[in-house]
């Protein structure tokens, strides 16, 4: 890409990657969540990648790393399950008490939940995306 493609990228990058954690943050009280916030910050790696190459964006979040974090998200949105079985009722009971209304401590677990399920998102599409763009088949293979 151009340097003027990639100082852009550098510049507005940052801003689309806060933004995504904003959305996932304050899902519970705005539109928005774990699942869009997520998309948001993939969208961040997936444009730093068109921008500068799969060798920059690897020394950011490897493909390894993806699917750590995936893995992990997970397994974390699991145990916030638990925890509310474990001091609720049921399943993702919420034992967190409720904060005043329309902030970020308004949402009790909600807001675990909406972070887990976007880092889990988020590492999700970008691994998808490195699959995809990295696995391709060369023109003519497998076909007889």
């Amino acid at each position: 890409m151009s340097p003027i493609v990639q100082t852009v990228t550098r510049w507005i990058n940052s801003f689309i990657f806060i933004f995504g954690l904003y959305v996932m943050l304050y899902g519970h009280v705005t539109p928005g969540g774990g699942f869009p916030g997520g998309v948001i910050i993939a969208c961040s790696f997936i444009l730093i990648t068109l921008a500068a190459g799969k060798e920059f964006t690897f020394r950011l979040f490897s493909l390894k790393q993806a699917s750590v974090v995936d893995s992990l998200s997970i397994l974390l949105f699991l145990i916030i399950g638990f925890l509310g079985m474990v001091f609720g009722n049921y399943f993702f009971a919420n034992f967190l008490p409720p904060g005043e209304a329309f902030r970020l401590q308004s949402g009790g677990t909600i807001v675990f939940s909406n972070v887990v399920i976007g880092f889990k998102v988020s590492a999700a599409i970008f691994a998808m995306f490195l699959y995809l763009s990295l696995f391709r088949l060369e023109e003519g293979a497998g076909e007889e």
